[in-house]
């Protein structure tokens, strides 16, 4: 007996998750640029070793992630992005950074998404978009509320970021990019406003939500929520759930084995750097397999600070954090990319 259509359907639906979950796109990145991002990554823990204080020097790798928006473009644009986005850094740190409790940590993040996604999509800019702006206030929110600290640790973050700027622009000048003329696909601004506004709702729920479930540096719920919700249409949104938590699941596994094998200081630093530049190699050719490394670096940058909780503990902790931040994002993309919701807006713009 045939199978029926609906289970033939089915079937081809699997077919193609797992295909484009194991599928590695093409991409003409160059070498060098993971390169790149892997030693501005690596700098400022190798300065914290150094110095003898590692857990200041991953604060500087977070601020270094700024490399992360390096332009195909002349060394003026490039240079000018890189100050922009490091100045966005420091104003992101530094509002999540003097919230206190969790209602207001939730309205400073929704004002920083926000406007960090208003203006990377209003500018036309490429992937990651906001979504550093985002990870940076939330890492910043579990950090303990000291108001002192406050003003060193924003300067750690700025010194990770001017050491990018520099390497950005030394290789710049060895590998100038050839530039091109950019293409202008900026949607309407009422439509970029109406996305913007959704997608901080949902990151700023999702952060309560969190805390009203009393989950433990429940920084994660956010950035998976904004990590999914930020996909160019509901299928895109919809893969990369999948694909973020069976990445997670197994990149869970890598960051048991490292926090497992007690790392020292250099072994932090050539960790970080392999991690770094596994991720830029694999992030454009498949979200999902860059997801193994991505969920370690992450965990490391948060965790080597104030690691309390038992490994295992810690471990289970940030997969429950993954799957509800995912569920959130999930609901969130339906919602932006419903024809019945903000399609409404595009429609009225047309319309005018």
């Amino acid at each position: 007996m045939p199978p029926s259509p609906q289970r033939s359907s089915r079937w081809s639906i699997i077919k193609q998750e797992i295909h484009a979950l194991l599928h590695l796109n093409p991409t003409t990145r160059p070498w060098h640029l993971p390169l790149l991002v892997a030693c501005c990554s690596a700098l400022p823990a190798l300065a914290g070793v150094l110095y003898g204080d590692i857990k200041s020097g991953i604060l500087g790798c977070v601020g270094a992630l700024v490399i992360l928006y390096l332009p195909a473009a002349g060394l003026r644009r490039r240079l000018l992005t890189l100050l922009a986005c490091s100045l966005g850094f420091q104003l992101s740190f530094l509002l999540a950074s003097i919230s206190s409790g969790p209602l207001s940590a939730a309205l400073m993040l929704l004002l920083i998404t926000m406007v960090s996604t208003f203006l990377t999509r209003w500018l036309s800019m490429p992937p990651p978009g906001s979504f550093f702006f985002i990870l940076v206030a939330a890492l910043a929110s579990v950090l303990p509320h000291e108001t002192e600290q406050i003003s060193h640790r924003l300067l750690l973050v700025g010194l990770g970021s001017a050491g990018a700027c520099i390497l950005a622009l030394l290789y710049s000048l060895l590998l100038p990019a050839e530039t091109t003329p950019p293409v202008s696909t900026v949607a309407p601004a009422r439509r970029i406003l109406a996305e913007a506004t959704v997608i901080a709702v949902f990151v700023a729920a999702s952060s309560l939500l969190a805390n009203a479930l009393q989950l433990h540096n429940p920084y994660w719920v956010p950035i998976s929520c904004a990590a999914i919700i930020q996909g160019a249409n509901f299928r895109l949104v919809w893969q990369r759930k999948i694909h973020r938590v069976v990445g997670t699941a197994l990149g869970l596994g890598i960051a048991w084995l490292i926090f497992a094998l007690q790392p020292n200081g250099w072994m932090l630093v050539l960790i970080i750097g392999l991690l770094s530049f596994s991720i830029e190699v694999l992030v454009v050719r498949n979200y999902g397999i860059a997801m193994l490394f991505i969920t370690p670096l992450t965990l490391l940058f948060a965790e080597v600070t104030a690691l309390q909780s038992p490994l295992d503990t810690l471990m289970l902790a940030r997969f429950s954090d993954i799957l509800l931040g995912s569920l959130i994002g999930l609901i969130g993309g339906w919602l932006i990319h419903h024809p019945r919701y903000l399609g409404r807006i595009s429609a009225q713009h047309n319309q005018d």
